[in-house]
């Protein structure tokens, strides 16, 4: 329940009011919230306008602060613009609102015509005038404009940055992924010559974006260096060091790391605890998940949806999908409503567990509470009709979320040709694939991949061919599946020199063959009796660390001679065996 007080507007007439009134009801206004607040605040704007003689500049500043601070960006450029046409003259102060609404509203081009401007009225642009602008900049995408604006603030000496200046521009680089720029940026923070010292902000930013880039040993050597400098870590910072530990399967460290800041008198949120709960599930050790969640519970703290979310993900992945629905009824116990993330992850389980009838039942039943599917729901949805055999359905079901507006991603298109060319539908996924629009998925080789691989399968190993030549034609670079499927249709096509050439191009392309390369080659060669070819590839195989696998072996042992027979394969064998 709202008990923020809230003055009736009509109270006061417009003859009566006073300068204490205005005030009084700008803080009301300031400090109170409610679906009324804006209207609220555009009836006293009207009332201020009426006034004579008007209200200061300042209350009418304060008032439209209010309005963006609600991030209704247009309404306060309007106001302002209804203040100039009443001849309420601008200060500094409202053309810096000005140039902020215009920056939200992805409008910096207006806020630097705002600037030209105060030049020319002859006011003096202060610092937040240029941080407003820097900022503006690197809402827009243009880091490096931010950047030269504020070298330039630095170089001519225009004024002297702070740290929001030096704290917008250096979030702006991690973002835009310039992380070594961002942390040259800090280093001259720490320098003698720069005024500004750096706050945990500053770290927490680039900590963050090493961890983010996979440079989590860096990361923890940046703030190594910050606690030596006296500067205290926050949540934030252990926060991303946890998640960057996690991120490289470093559990025992994350864990370490809790309870170092513990130590340091900083608790730990639930986003903490479920960011170790979420890694733990992914690695396969739900009851260490639920050890956090029993430690997080200890502390006071409640799991909220993601961390449950993620718990059902862990129990999922692991196939136990009754326990997943355990975690559903616990978080019904605890009045938390489970949202699409946690319906798209059980759905995913019970598809894998070929529970498609339950899955379909879910998909339902979330979209009756009011929740709409994403693009992650109807994958798996997909993914599961068409590996129950029924590929008719799963095509309906992409055609309604077409329908919907919903724009299917790279994983909906390789789940809908896989199961289109594994249902023996070759020709319509290849149609398909001719009728995507985007360049980036006609250029994407794992769906080439698919259709070489559904091609070759459904025993059209010409049109296999004709795709691989299409592929490089276009310049694209073959991954190590492509030349393996290649090796494996020309094979079966009794094309074994050129088999054997594509495994020498690919070494020369630096695409290296793995152990299901050379399997598939030894077999096919073993298929059609060149057993001399297939022990020169199995001994090869053999040296560069890599096994037959359970088909090639069964291919191999019919073909070993009786014993006391010269045996170049049994040597191989016998090789393997001790």
């Amino acid at each position: 329940m709202n008990c923020t007080r809230r003055i009736p507007l009509r109270y006061y007439s417009t003859a009566s009011l006073s300068t204490y009134h205005f005030n009084q009801r700008i803080g009301y206004l300031k400090n109170g919230s409610g679906a009324t607040k804006v209207d609220d605040a555009l009836q006293l704007f009207d009332e201020m306008l009426q006034r004579k003689p008007s209200p200061s500049i300042i209350k009418f500043t304060r008032l439209i602060s209010v309005i963006v601070k609600e991030k209704q960006y247009s309404t306060a450029l309007m106001l302002l613009k209804q203040m100039k046409l009443m001849g309420i003259p601008a200060n500094i102060y409202t053309i810096n609102i000005s140039i902020n609404c215009h920056c939200r509203l992805d409008q910096v081009d207006y806020g630097f015509a705002l600037l030209a401007t105060i030049l020319k009225q002859g006011h003096q642009p202060d610092l937040a005038t240029y941080n407003t602008l820097i900022n503006g900049l690197v809402l827009a995408d243009r880091v490096f404009e931010a950047v030269e604006l504020f070298k330039k603030l630095l170089r001519e000496k225009v004024c002297e940055p702070d740290q929001i200046t030096f704290g917008t521009v250096i979030n702006g680089l991690c973002k835009a992924g310039h992380t070594s720029k961002a942390l040259e940026l800090l280093r001259f923070m720490e320098s003698v010559s720069c005024k500004c010292k750096p706050d945990v902000e500053h770290y927490n930013a680039v900590i963050d974006s090493l961890c983010k880039d996979r440079m989590v040993d860096r990361a923890l050597e940046l703030f190594a260096m910050m606690t030596q400098k006296g500067v205290i870590a926050s949540v934030i910072t252990y926060n991303s060091l946890i998640h960057g530990l996690c991120n490289f399967g470093r559990e025992t460290e994350a864990a370490q790391m809790l309870r170092d800041m513990e130590e340091e008198g900083v608790s730990p949120g639930v986003d903490t605890f479920t960011i170790l709960v979420d890694s733990f599930c992914k690695k396969g050790s739900v009851k260490d998940a639920e050890l956090a969640v029993q430690a997080m519970v200890r502390r006071g703290l409640h799991p909220n949806v993601i961390t449950y979310s993620a718990l059902i993900d862990g129990y999922c992945l692991r196939g136990e999908i009754d326990e997943a629905e355990k975690v559903i009824d616990r978080m019904m116990e605890r009045d938390i409503v489970p949202n699409i993330i946690t319906y798209s992850r059980l759905i995913d389980g019970y598809c894998k567990k070929k529970r498609i009838h339950k899955a379909w039942l879910l998909f339902q039943e979330f979209q009756d509470k009011g929740l709409i599917p994403d693009v992650i729901t109807y994958n798996s949805m997909l993914q599961g009709l068409f590996e129950s055999g029924n590929p008719a359905a799963a095509r309906e079901l992409f055609n309604k979320m077409q329908a919907k507006g919903l724009a299917p991603d790279i994983c909906t298109n390789r789940i809908l040709l896989h199961g289109m060319c594994k249902n023996s539908q070759c020709s319509d996924a290849l149609a398909l694939f001719r009728s995507l629009e985007s360049k980036e998925l006609m250029e994407d080789v794992g769906l080439y991949n698919i259709l070489i691989d559904g091609c070759s399968k459904c025993g059209k190993r010409n049109l296999a061919m004709d795709l691989f030549d299409e592929l490089c034609l276009k310049g694209l670079k073959p991954d190590v599946r492509t030349y393996t499927v290649m090796i494996s249709v020309y094979c079966q096509d009794g094309l074994f020199v050129k088999g054997k050439k594509l495994l020498r191009k690919m070494e020369e392309n630096g695409c290296l063959p793995n152990r299901v390369t050379y399997n598939v080659l030894v077999r096919e060669l073993l298929k059609k009796n060149e057993c001399e070819e297939a022990e020169i590839y199995l001994e090869e195989m053999i040296n560069r660390g890599f096994m037959p696998d359970h088909a090639t072996f069964e291919n191999l042992l019919p073909r070993i001679p009786n014993v006391g027979k010269d045996s170049r394969l049994r040597t191989i064998i016998l090789k393997l065996t001790s």
